[in-house]
């Protein structure tokens, strides 16, 4: 809902238990009001009458206050917009009009540079239903044909301003190939915090989110603001406490502002949503209104289950063969699976990663009918069909190379980085784009294909584009190529399901959760490590989306950890179930144990992946973590013990979201709590061995 007061120059924006309220002032300066628990109008107009702080020659009374700071004029803050045209850098805007667009849920406020002909609009939208304000900018050339291009140098989504407390406190999820999605809290001292990505893609060292509380936030209580930004390429998220207190961040797509984007007269650019969200429940409150959102909002198809799947990477790695598929197959669907997936090595000359990447045709000799018969044969045992690609990438060793070597990102004159052996198609040209389209079009028509894992393996290091005037703008139009890609074969597919994947969790936002169905949240499928990684991940994303996989033991990472099955897919079970093992080599007594899993599995997929996330106990001390998911009637407990000591007791596990007055029966046992006594004295897990884990599932009766 949006409400206008103030002589039309204040808007109060409200969702389901919070408010976001701006002023413009005479002088069209743009002012920050409030963020925080839902307020009325008046207090709104009341809080636009208060004055601004006196300015003295060394400070700005607009820094820390301004709604979207540009650069140049009584600013000193990062700006979150630059530009240049014939030299001139800088902005200085004048107001337009504003207007409410959605159905009553969106406001556009649009404002004007005469000296550079730029036309800006920030746009915002919050829904009734929901607390997140999503944010977004548009400049646009609206000068006449003979007028100099405008340079962007830098345009952010949004600026997000809190006032000055005590002290703040900020959250954010860091980490590194096979160690992705690691939570941090640290105190926020004066200067500035700035995350990001320069690779070309959102990166496994930093997930564009960020979570901003007054240091006494827990789980469950207490208010937290946060942010997050919808962008697949390289990004920047600056937080910087000023001198007075007060904390402002802005975000947007680039790491730097050397240069972004040229408009000619005519031309316009939109950037990501930056979306923010305020809540008084803690981190827990924030997580589930986080999930709801992106549910509801952001990813498609979001109310189907995800389906059980197989993966054949880590039986066969290159060495496939359709035969050998056929028996992996007949195995995991005896075990319950739903999606059977034939990983890396099926086309083209791939029979190591040195050739064929970016020949999308099955390889003659492996497959000599295509993919079809496969498919056709998995479809016959029940399951789905998925392949993997890599579209965005070539191996020089490949016809695609060959025929194009001008695709790839280059500079002339230097070395062609060949990172994993693999050169980066440059997606920001058409050609390449349409060219890519037919190829993936044709092969989704060639066999009943339902899904597909999108992977792409190594970061930009040669990002050049030559002969283009402004090459620069390669970093977003690839990212953009990309979302258009992937639009176009969802639409002409719309049976076909998307992972992405980027060497695990490489590529993991709202921008390309919006056009695909899961992510491969790591590499990494040791589970004791995976329990860390999807404590970090549900931060801000919903289980419904996070694919885990059960492989075999001792774990091929680093820690060659030897666990028991049971541990295995309890931890996998956490989100969409998946099984990467060498099914070849398992027992028939880890087959029908297995069985058993899926089908639990299965029981509890619509509270796991489209219930409540209640994180009970964190990972990481060694001890006992838990997760809760609470749908309708149903609640299922995951529980994990990491190591015993000192044969001590596990402490009771108190749940949360519960009816107190309710009575709840343990499905499995048949034994009936009340909910006051599950909420304040706690669920007895049992576990007492190291590396145990146990599933528990309750309805209200």
């Amino acid at each position: 809902m949006i409400e206008i007061g103030g002589s039309g120059r204040v808007w109060l924006l409200s969702g389901r238990g919070s408010s976001y309220a701006l002023h413009l002032t005479e002088n069209d300066e743009l002012l920050h009001l409030h963020w925080g628990p839902r307020i009325a109008l008046p207090d709104a107009e009341a809080l636009a009458l208060r004055s601004v702080p006196p300015s003295w020659g060394f400070e700005s009374p607009l820094d820390g206050r301004e709604e979207f700071p540009v650069e140049g004029g009584p600013r000193f803050v990062r700006p979150a917009l630059s530009v240049r045209s014939q030299g001139v850098r800088g902005t200085e805007w004048r107001f337009e009009r504003g207007e409410v667009t959605d159905a009553g849920a969106g406001l556009r406020l649009h404002f004007h540079d005469p000296l550079h002909h730029l036309a800006l609009t920030l746009h915002y939208r919050m829904r009734d239903d929901f607390d997140v304000v999503e944010r977004w900018t548009t400049a646009a050339h609206a000068g006449g044909p003979d007028d100099a291009p405008l340079e962007l140098l830098r345009i952010d989504s949004a600026a997000w301003s809190l006032p000055a407390r005590d002290r703040w406190r900020l959250s954010h999820l860091y980490g590194r190939w096979a160690a992705e999605s690691q939570l941090v809290r640290a105190d926020l001292t004066p200067g500035e915090k700035v995350l990001g990505s320069r690779r070309g893609h959102t990166s496994h060292q930093h997930l564009p989110w960020i979570a901003l509380d007054g240091g006494e936030a827990t789980e469950e209580h207490g208010e937290v603001h946060s942010c997050a930004l919808a962008w697949s390429g390289s990004w920047r998220i600056a937080v910087q406490q000023l001198p007075i207190g007060a904390v402002q961040a802005v975000g947007g797509v680039g790491h730097d502002d050397s240069g972004q984007l040229s408009l000619a007269p005519g031309e316009s650019f939109t950037t990501p949503v930056f979306a923010g969200l305020w809540t008084d429940g803690g981190f827990g409150a924030a997580s589930r209104a986080w999930h709801a959102w992106q549910l509801a909002q952001v990813i498609p198809g979001a109310d189907q289950h995800r389906p059980v799947l197989y993966n054949s990477w880590e039986a066969t790695f290159f060495d496939v063969s359709e035969e050998q598929q056929r028996k992996l197959a007949h195995r995991a669907a005896e075990m319950g699976v739903e999606l059977f997936v034939v990983d890396d090595g099926w086309f083209g000359a791939r029979t190591n990663d040195r050739a064929g990447l970016g020949d999308w045709t099955p390889n003659p000799d492996r497959f000599p009918g295509g993919l079809k018969p496969l498919a056709d044969e998995v479809h016959a045992l029940g399951m789905q069909f998925g392949i993997w690609v890599e579209p965005e990438m070539v191996n020089a060793d490949s016809d695609l190379y060959r025929a194009h070597p001008d695709w790839v990102q280059h500079h002339p004159g230097r070395t062609r980085t060949e990172f994993r052996n693999q050169l980066v198609l440059n997606l920001a040209r058409p050609d390449v784009r349409e060219h890519l389209w037919e190829r993936l079009d044709t092969l989704l028509s060639s066999a009943p294909i339902d899904y597909v894992k999108w992977d792409f393996n190594r970061s930009f290091t040669d990002a050049g584009w030559p002969g283009d005037p402004y090459p620069q703008r390669l970093w977003i139009e690839h990212v953009r190529g990309l979302y258009e890609l992937l639009g176009r074969l969802r639409a002409a597919h719309p049976g076909v399901a998307f992972e992405s994947c980027s060497g695990g969790g490489g590529r993991i936002d709202l921008g390309v959760l919006s056009l695909t169905d899961q992510v491969w949240t790591s590499d990494n499928t040791d589970p004791l490590d995976r329990l860390v990684i999807q404590h970090g991940f549900s931060q801000l994303h919903p289980a419904r989306v996070m694919a885990a996989w059960v492989t075999d033991t001792p774990n091929a990472m680093g820690s060659k950890r030897i666990t028991s099955l049971r541990f295995r897919f309890i931890s996998a079970m956490a989100g969409v179930l998946g099984v990467g093992g060498d099914l070849s080599r398992w027992s028939e007594e880890e087959l029908a144990e297995a069985r058993d899993w899926v089908a639990l599995y299965k029981r509890i997929r619509p509270v796991v992946q489209h219930g409540e996330l209640y994180r009970l106990r964190p990972p990481g001390d060694g001890g006992l973590s838990a997760v809760q998911y609470l749908h309708g009637e149903e609640t299922v407990v995951l529980a994990w013990l990491h190591a015993q000591t000192l044969g001590d007791r596990q402490p009771a596990l108190r749940l949360r979201g519960l009816d107190p007055e309710s009575r709840y029966e343990d499905l499995e046992t048949g034994e009936v709590h009340r909910g006051a006594v599950l909420s304040h004295h706690g669920l007895e897990t049992g576990l007492r061995h190291d590396l145990d884990a146990a599933v528990f599932r309750l309805r209200r009766i």
